[in-house]
């Protein structure tokens, strides 16, 4: 692996709430117990601004029914057929776009492609950067 910089502390919230969420999806435990499991383990946080993680997954998580309603239109497939962590990382995109306002839409968009290259399948990135950039001009971010 090539040495790179280091993520930001808002990236690594980011990769964070899309490994948490994933343990949500999969395991099916409460959010409460997946965000404790995961804060407790120092490796997992670490380098991460903790308030914006929680922030991000508790958003994601109590609007998740509302995030899918938003980005499912601009899907090829239903929501049911997404990996987990495209699902994942959708979900955590949306709520970025429609309820924190001072992250601009096309840092949204570079951060949730740039996740996905990290955890998402091969190739999986222009997938969500296609769906993403057409949420944005929807949500009056573009």
């Amino acid at each position: 692996m090539n040495q790179q910089a280091k993520p930001s502390k808002r990236r690594r919230a980011r990769e964070c709430t899309v490994q948490a969420l994933y343990s949500w999806f999969v395991s099916q435990n409460t959010p409460e117990k997946v965000e404790l499991d995961f804060v407790t383990d120092e490796k997992n946080i670490k380098g991460a601004d903790l308030p914006y993680f929680r922030k991000l997954f508790h958003g994601t998580v109590d609007n998740l029914d509302v995030l899918e309603e938003l980005f499912a239109p601009y899907l090829d497939r239903p929501i049911s057929e997404l990996g987990m962590i495209e699902r994942a990382i959708l979900a955590c995109a949306t709520y970025e776009l429609r309820f924190v306002e001072d992250v601009p839409y096309k840092v949204v968009i570079n951060e949730a492609i740039e996740v996905t290259k990290t955890f998402g399948a091969e190739d999986s990135h222009k997938y969500i950067n296609g769906v993403l950039d057409k949420l944005a001009p929807q949500l009056g971010r573009k």
